[in-house]
């Protein structure tokens, strides 16, 4: 997989994120809604692993792997640090991947929220990649 594939299936999936936000809200389908967390965390995921792969050359096969080179990374680029990218990433994980998606805990305004936050770290590593 190229960084360029890695990007654009981190964009489809967080657009999907929000289109099946809105179907949820338009059904009251709690499923809809856990699983536009599910897109928006694999989002996150796709562009983290565009980021690694850039940097460090290789894919991790673990979100454990993802935080040790998010890790390093924030050692050797210091606006990654700046921008709090392993925080950020480990926040989605804890919060879209873990509470909503596993626990179905629906909080909507909540919810939209760590969607536009996952939305805004996938565009940051966008840039950052260009």
């Amino acid at each position: 997989m190229s960084i360029e594939e890695l990007i654009k299936d981190a964009q489809d999936f967080i657009d999907l994120a929000f289109m099946e936000f809105e179907k949820g809200i338009e059904e009251k389908s709690s499923a809809k809604l856990r699983d536009s967390a599910e897109k928006a965390w694999n989002a996150v995921v796709q562009a983290v692993n565009a980021l690694i792969f850039k940097y460090e050359g290789f894919l991790p096969k673990s979100h454990y792997e993802r935080r040790l080179a998010l890790k390093e990374l924030e050692k050797k680029i210091p606006k990654l640090k700046d921008f709090g990218i392993y925080d950020r990433y480990a926040a989605r994980s804890r919060l879209l991947h873990g509470e909503v998606f596993y626990e179905g805990i629906l909080d909507v305004e909540l919810l939209k929220l760590e969607l536009e936050k996952a939305k805004e770290l996938v565009e940051y590593i966008s840039k950052e990649l260009k």
